[in-house]
């Protein structure tokens, strides 16, 4: 789906997260998207450009790609791969990791709530409270600050908390290694 100025693609999970606002905008730009409006020229090219699947090598249309790497156990291998050449290894001792399943309320101090409770308790009962909190999400997170006072948290929560950061996220994986990696494989691949 094009935007008006931006040409970056995206998953239908985080497209419609995007298009789901009043204004809907780019997640990464920010430009106005127009959910009406398909790229046909860019399914077009999907449909008639070949490649071939980075586990099994058969040949295959773009547009047929994903629903063959979901079933080609081959290329599940090529992709854990490229996941074990970048993980940090673990030590074997216990790490101070903190806990990313469930929070506090900053507000009001109710306990045990995930991230999409948490989200739904402060619309629910702090949505008009202009108290600078910090993000009990953020701060929990490797590169959170725990004491960044959000001026308006409710803001905060609304565009950076519709999702978890567990679904994108691998934190036991080296960032750099992985960018190193990605940028090897895709010269690769070509």
């Amino acid at each position: 789906m094009p935007s008006n100025r931006c040409f970056l693609r995206f998953c239908t999970l985080c497209l419609q997260e995007c298009i789901k606002q009043k204004n809907p905008m780019c997640g990464v730009c920010r430009c106005p998207l127009s959910p009406d409006k398909r790229a046909i020229d860019l399914e077009r090219q999907m449909e008639t450009t070949e490649t071939a699947c980075k586990g099994c090598s058969k040949r295959m249309y773009l547009s047929k790609i994903r629903a063959h790497a979901a079933s080609c156990p081959k290329y599940q291998n090529y992709v854990m791969d490229g996941i074990k050449s970048v993980t940090k290894d673990q030590s074997p001792h216990t790490r101070d990791v903190p806990n990313r399943f469930t929070f506090i309320c900053p507000y009001c101090r109710v306990q045990n709530l995930d991230q999409e409770g948490l989200v739904d308790h402060c619309r629910k009962y702090h949505f008009t409270d202009p108290t600078p909190v910090v993000c009990p999400i953020c701060a929990s997170m490797p590169w959170g600050d725990p004491g960044y006072r959000s001026a308006n948290f409710m803001e905060h929560v609304n565009r950076r908390h519709r999702f978890s950061y567990d679904t994108f996220v691998d934190y036991n994986a080296n960032e750099d290694a992985m960018l190193n990696e990605a940028l090897i494989r895709s010269l690769s691949d070509n």
